[in-house]
């Protein structure tokens, strides 16, 4: 399988050129069956919508066309994060403070190495985190393996879509 920091390498740059944050590359499968998820998110918004996603997925398939840096066949994937966000910069940590993630480290923090709760920001390259069971916990950016948002009402207000054209509306009242 291809390197992820060299595409990740490849894919930044592109993605920048076209007004969006790469939040992460991410190739996965087995066998035959190989994805390349790409999640970018427009930074003003935290969101994209459809045409931001098709946009970014032509540009880079022209580029993969002309350099095809990943010798097994794959499935261009191109998305915005989502509510439930994983959680893959520094800078995600603190622009999240005060909402509930998960996270796993690759080592032992605190007595565990996976951890619910509150995130609190960060302090240096720590990342400082309320935990449900062992409270307050400073985790290394470094050890940390996954993270990601967890889907509350909190966080259900503050990440509203962009637009709701073509939302269902259902009136209940007769």
């Amino acid at each position: 399988m291809a390197d992820i920091a060299e595409l990740t390498a490849l894919i930044e740059p592109e993605v920048k050129a076209l007004g969006f944050a790469l939040v992460r590359v991410k190739l996965f499968g087995s066998g035959e069956d190989h994805t390349l998820q790409i999640m970018a998110e427009d930074p003003k918004t935290k969101q994209l919508v459809i045409e931001d996603c098709a946009r970014i997925s032509r540009r880079l398939s022209d580029l993969f066309d002309e350099i095809d840096p990943i010798e097994e066949a794959y499935r261009l994937e191109v998305s915005s994060p989502g509510i439930d966000r994983p959680l893959t910069r520094l800078h995600d940590f603190i622009e999240w403070a005060g909402y509930e993630a998960k996270v796993t480290a690759t080592e032992v923090v605190e007595g565990r190495k996976s951890f619910r709760g509150m995130l609190k920001g960060v302090e240096g390259e720590d990342i400082l985190f309320a935990d449900a069971k062992s409270g307050e916990v400073a985790i290394p950016f470094a050890l940390v393996s996954d993270a990601k948002l967890i889907l509350t009402d909190a966080l259900i207000n503050a990440t509203m879509p962009l637009s709701l054209d073509g939302a269902d509306e259902f009136d209940t009242e007769e």
